[in-house]
């Protein structure tokens, strides 16, 4: 069974309800109010309507009692006070209205000298109860022409800051004037109308703090918070949705017999579940962040939570920086998606990360018209409007990959120093936002923050690079220094060797040993230390050095197959070092595949390139870590790798004017392609 609830127990909670509204409502506003030309009068009046909706709280059996309806003239008195000032600020009140009031007054003091009150309205009273009631009437029909003559009054411009006033100071007023109308007509106050007075009253508390916060002169320090805002307007919401879901389940179990209590639970299970579906849409939450900042503030954002936001989510020293970033940027515009492009080497801009969604696998170059325009004019560039009609971007083309791009609704530029070091494009939002002039200037500058962010940590790994490269010279330095002593003893026990034969088999056999000793020393040694000098590069026949490596590789398991070959393919390079990229791909492709796998091996012709391809049906590797590791030195996942071999072989055959692409999927295998530019034997004549 539901408890019963008194009339008196529901009045008593309703008038709790507005004495705790006006309440808050004056402690927001004491703070430096006095100060203001109407602060004092307006916290005066919020003041004293808690105080009247306390008493009758707690006399709430006794609507009629003397002490409750002092306090209620002085709540409209200072109601009406209140009123006068906005009103008559700049100059007098017109003398009809004036001498009402005068006269009106007169009447509530001589109302009140004759000890009306104690015949209480509810119980049919006499001419007293009667007369206090007229007087309630009379109060309500000021208040509510008031209102309206500073709403009349008002210009257009200015009525953006007061109309929420006028709606809950009216409002109190038209509610006394509907209670007091209807004891009037009936000579007694109706139990139901009193009851439901003070909830009235707590709502009409809102709307006079957004009114108290648009008006400085009101109360400057009132500033209502966009988040707590926001949360109270979810938890508003929430709480009126299951209160009428709750009020139908009720009404279920009520008229459905044997059904009702299985109704009931139902219908409230089947009600949190929805609401809270609602609460955990961020569509719904990106809906209600941009009504309430549309609709209650002048800005579009709260620039300092913002900025603390959007800081805290850069300078954390983690990983993953550039989805990061994405993040950030897009948190400002609502977006549920995006990606992050990058200038890399060969003056190109690669995807560098996606946040919930795939990088696309396309480059755009630098010098594109795209980019120009971007570096050129730094703007925030609105896709959907550059594929519809082009304006404002003139004859600008769109670029192939952002075309097929359906979805991105935003390009905001990465700028650092005045040049585009990067762009950001941005999915369509969750709810629908303006992209005016306030939304662009802070997408600016929060790209121009993120770039400084992510070149600092680029500049940062780069030079740990560098000190890891320092590291493995100086211990190169090392090893050359010992292997020098060491082919000079082997050398000496060499020479000496021969000269002391005692078993010529035996000696002749220690020396075919010694001198291949020396020689894989030589070629260490050789491999090693550079000193400086840049390797001879000449024509080679790219077929040979590809067999000589699959020749070395003939006893792994699997062992590479070559598929196709394509003879008479000419390329310029180290043929030594070209060898060894080719031997440490294969490695790769064997240490990554089962014994039961396939790797197979191809040399084909593509136009003016020469392209070895090489397949394994391994492991395979993930988009992220091609992306973030496969090409990163120093950074291995085999527990003896020193993690360069990749690094250094991309780095020579694009010293050689070619490129190493990957292509590789999870579970399925890996393809490693190097291209390489034909050498042209008539061009090398002339």
């Amino acid at each position: 069974m539901l408890p019963r609830w008194a009339p008196s127990d529901v009045a008593a909670f309703s008038y709790g309800s507005a004495g705790v509204a006006f309440l808050i409502l004056f402690l927001l506003l004491l703070q430096k109010s006095k100060s203001r030309r109407h602060g004092a009068a307006l916290g005066c009046a919020c003041l004293l309507t808690a105080a009247w909706a306390g008493a009758a709280a707690l006399g709430a059996a006794r609507p009629a009692a003397p002490a409750l309806q002092w306090l209620e003239l002085l709540r409209t008195g200072a109601w009406l006070l209140f009123l006068q000032r906005l009103l008559y600020q700049e100059r007098r009140m017109p003398a009809g209205l004036l001498a009402g009031a005068v006269v009106l007054a007169v009447a509530v003091v001589a109302g009140m000298g004759a000890q009306f009150w104690p015949a209480a309205p509810e119980e049919g009273g006499g001419r007293g109860a009667m007369l206090a009631i007229i007087i309630h009437v009379s109060l309500a029909v000021l208040g509510m022409l008031l209102v309206e003559h500073l709403y009349r009054n008002t210009p257009p411009v200015g009525r953006w800051g007061i109309k929420f006033a006028c709606l809950g100071i009216g409002g109190l007023f038209a509610y006394d004037f509907y209670l007091y109308s209807d004891a009037l007509l009936f000579r007694h106050i109706n139990s139901e109308i009193w009851a439901a007075r003070g909830i009235v009253t707590a709502l009409c508390a809102p709307l006079i703090g957004i009114a108290a916060a648009r008006n400085r002169a009101w109360a400057p320090e009132l500033m209502l918070s966009r988040q707590i805002l926001f949360r109270s307007a979810a938890l508003l919401g929430s709480a009126t949705y299951l209160l009428a879901m709750a009020s139908s389940a009720y009404y279920l179990r009520y008229i459905g017999g044997v059904w009702g209590p299985l109704m009931q639970l139902a219908c409230l299970f089947g009600a949190a579940l929805l609401l809270a579906g609602v609460l955990f849409s961020g569509a719904m939450r990106a809906s209600l962040k941009v009504q309430i900042n549309k609709h209650f503030y002048r800005g579009s954002f709260d620039y300092r939570q913002e900025w603390l936001r959007f800081t805290r989510a850069l300078a954390d020293d983690g990983p993953a920086l550039a989805e990061r970033a994405i993040q950030a940027v897009a948190a400002l515009v609502e977006s549920p998606a995006g990606t992050l492009w990058i200038r890399r080497e060969r003056e190109r801009f690669e995807p560098a990360a996606g946040w919930n969604q795939a990088a696309p696998a396309a480059v755009e170059d630098a010098g594109s018209a795209f980019c120009q325009f971007l570096e050129a004019r730094q703007w925030v560039m609105d896709v959907g409007a550059w594929r519809q009609s082009r304006q404002p971007y003139g004859q600008l083309p769109l670029p192939d990959w952002l075309a097929a791009m359906a979805q991105v609704w935003l390009v905001v530029p990465l700028i650092l120093h005045g040049r585009l070091f990067g762009f950001v494009t941005l999915d369509q939002p969750r709810t629908r936002i303006a992209l005016n002039w306030e939304v662009t200037d802070v997408l600016k500058i929060a790209g121009s923050q993120a770039a400084g962010y992510l070149a600092h940590r680029e500049s940062a790994d780069s030079l740990a690079v560098a000190r890891q490269f320092e590291s493995f010279n100086r211990m190169s330095a090392f090893i050359v220094h010992d292997l020098k002593n060491l082919v000079s003893q082997l050398s000496l026990l060499l020479s000496n060797a021969a000269r002391h034969q005692g078993n010529p088999e035996f000696e002749q056999d220690m020396l075919a040993t010694l001198a291949h000793s020396v020689d894989k020393m030589k070629l260490l040694l050789h491999k090693l230390h550079r000193d400086g000098r840049q390797e001879q590069d000449g024509p080679q026949p790219l077929d040979q050095l590809l067999l000589r490596a699959l020749q070395a590789h003939a006893d792994r398991a699997p062992p590479p197959v070559l598929a196709s070959c394509t003879a008479g393919l000419t390329v310029r390079a180290d043929g030594s070092r070209l060898e060894r990229v080719l031997g440490h791909l294969l490695q790769n492709a064997v240490d990554a595949t089962p014994a039961g796998g396939a790797i197979t091996v191809r040399l084909l012709r593509v136009g003016q390139a020469a392209v070895v391809e090489l397949a394994d049906t391994g492991h395979g590797m993930s988009e992220q870590f091609i992306r973030e590791r496969l090409f990163q030195p120093f950074d291995s996942t085999k527990p003896a790798g020193m993690g360069i071999g990749v690094f250094e072989s991309r780095e020579y055959v694009r010293d050689l004017g070619g490129e190493l692409e990957v292509a590789s999927t999870p579970g399925m295998g890996s393809t490693f392609r190097v291209v390489l530019p034909l050498y042209q034997q008539a061009a090398a004549a002339a």
